[in-house]
């Protein structure tokens, strides 16, 4: 354990960033989810309406950090396609 004041600052803001960036991407993976449950349906108006969703959600999680930049797109990239495919 640190002794030093900042440190022990250290350890409890990267506590609480790591809960927040945990929590983030445990909604981007449900919406995920929901996206491929929707195919699976055949809803593809639903599908689109989560892709919507998960494309705001999964860039501004690449512009705060939480993903790599090339990670987010990567993901949208396959779940457009995947959408189209199913169309």
């Amino acid at each position: 354990m640190a002794n030093i004041k900042s440190a022990k600052k250290r350890i409890l803001t990267t506590a609480k960033k790591t809960e927040r960036n945990k929590s983030k991407k445990t909604e981007i993976k449900t919406y995920m989810k929901r996206f491929d449950n929707a195919i699976e349906a055949g809803n593809v108006e639903e599908a689109e309406l989560v892709l919507k969703t998960l494309d705001k959600k999964l860039k501004r999680a690449a512009q705060i950090n939480i993903l790599h930049p090339n990670n987010a797109s990567r993901k949208i990239s396959r779940l457009t396609k995947k959408l189209n495919n199913a169309m």
